[in-house]
């Protein structure tokens, strides 16, 4: 028999910020005393959750994850929960309905029995439930409204159901942390269906992939777009615990005919509802110029292999007033060949070209020095995510003109933030599929090339 294939460990989007020392195998070990045994998508995730700084604190004073239904990410939280409670944390658990928040307590009050850790006082009522280990640590569970938890101080605040999270709760519950020397506060749930009353899970999720949530991380296993129900591929690599909790089969069954309901309760598909774009048409239009711009550098190249197959180059120059001005020159389908940019590159000597894409970057490398072009450069990750920084700060700093070209207006105007690693770095991805956000991308890495060139001088002649 053959090894049994597992679903994507890793997350396939998150935000984690550095750290060198973690809780994360001490509340495991807490967990794995109950006879239960964690997955490793369970360990690695925890490790970021219980990270800590030089000074002890949490890294994260958020944490907020989605994994699709029956993945287990409900351990998670009782995990953390028996760690709290082992250190004497005061914890608040709340849920949306107030049958979770009673299954929630069974669950934590029977892994705690199993662990060997002494219950002194517990409270079984719905909507009130109750428990305190020996060493003093507290946790209580209580259904979400919007008054909910004033007046009381915990250390970690527990949001299951995150879906369902909606502002007023959000006003009435954030505070009940503030007190805490060491607080955390932590987000569990799926992405949002068409009848979800939420908005807090969403808007974190955003601010933190786009690198705006200072101390906070996040984690999730979804697709970036509705996928075909029957594609395998895509189950393993949204659901994690595929193969251990879960079978090929169940999934099988649970297809139907509602497709978008499947692409986000198994897929963890984040539907954009009456999203806006990330980078307005009103402020792109700001930057346009009514005449042709009088430039006073050298010519910058930026190329962009996309995941549609077809590559984009456009070109970056200085201007007189020490502005950018950006041009798409064209798209073109990848199976066409290179020979089209080669003609212009050949003619243009830019200073530099940068190429990105895995798919034609070294082949379109090769080429031009066949043809004697000279200073190609591929660019790092790392790299990338400053120049898509560099380029949101040319955008609120006015420092880039353009010519209102239709077809970029509809890519800029059309897109939203998406993360690159894991550190709040971010680049930008179509909202509509018609879209081919490479337009936008290649205008970016010729910005980043010309914002980053020093100008050369030119020596001062002085007549006597």
């Amino acid at each position: 028999m053959g090894e049994i294939r597992k679903g994507r460990q890793t997350p396939t989007q998150s935000v984690v910020r550095p750290y060198s020392s973690t809780y994360g195998a001490e509340a495991v070990e807490i967990y794995n005393s109950t006879g239960r045994t964690t997955q490793e998508w369970q360990e690695l995730l925890l490790s970021d959750i219980l990270a800590v700084n030089e000074d002890g604190l949490w890294v994260h004073t958020k944490f907020g994850y989605s994994v699709p239904r029956r993945n287990g990410k409900n351990e998670i939280v009782v995990i953390r929960e028996m760690y709290g409670l082992k250190r004497g944390e005061r914890i608040l658990h709340t849920a949306h309905r107030t049958t979770t928040t009673h299954s929630a307590w069974e669950r934590l009050s029977n892994l705690l029995k199993k662990a060997n850790i002494e219950v002194v006082s517990s409270y079984k009522a719905f909507g009130k439930e109750h428990l305190e280990v020996e060493g003093g640590g507290i946790i209580e569970f209580r259904t979400r409204t919007s008054k909910g938890g004033l007046g009381e101080g915990f250390d970690l605040l527990i949001i299951d159901e995150a879906q369902e999270y909606q502002d007023d709760q959000e006003s009435a519950l954030k505070y009940v942390v503030t007190d805490s020397k060491n607080p955390q506060t932590i987000f569990c749930g799926t992405p949002p269906t068409p009848v979800s009353s939420g908005t807090v899970f969403t808007k974190f999720r955003k601010s933190t992939l786009e690198g705006r949530n200072v101390n906070s991380g996040w984690a999730e296993w979804s697709v970036e777009e509705q996928t075909n129900p029957r594609d395998i591929e895509a189950w393993y690599e949204t659901n994690p615990s595929l193969g251990t909790v879960f079978t090929e089969r169940s999934v099988t069954d649970e297809i139907g005919t509602d497709d978008v309901d499947f692409n986000i309760q198994r897929l963890g598909l984040w539907i954009r509802y009456n999203q806006k774009s990330a980078i307005s048409e009103t402020e792109w239009n700001e930057l346009k110029l009514e005449n042709k711009p009088e430039l006073a550098g050298e010519l910058f190249v930026g190329v962009k292999y996309s995941k549609h197959g077809n590559v984009v180059m456009s070109v970056a120059s200085k201007t007189q007033d020490e502005k950018i001005f950006i041009e798409c020159i064209d798209c073109r389908e990848v199976r066409a060949g290179d020979t089209w940019m080669l003609a212009y590159l050949k003619g243009w000597k830019a200073r530099k070209v940068v190429i990105d894409g895995a798919s034609g970057q070294q082949l379109l490398k090769e080429e031009m020095r066949e043809y004697g072009i000279k200073n190609s450069y591929l660019p790092t990750v790392k790299e990338i995510i400053a120049a898509n920084a560099k380029f949101e700060q040319g955008l609120y700093q006015k420092n880039i003109v353009h010519s209102g070209q239709p077809s970029l207006v509809q890519a800029v105007s059309n897109c939203e933030k998406r993360a690159i690693g894991t550190n709040g770095g971010f680049g930008y991805k179509e909202m509509k599929e018609e879209i081919e956000i490479a337009l936008l991308d290649s205008v970016i890495l010729a910005y980043w090339a010309c914002s980053e060139s020093k100008t050369k001088k030119r020596k001062q002649r002085i007549s006597c």
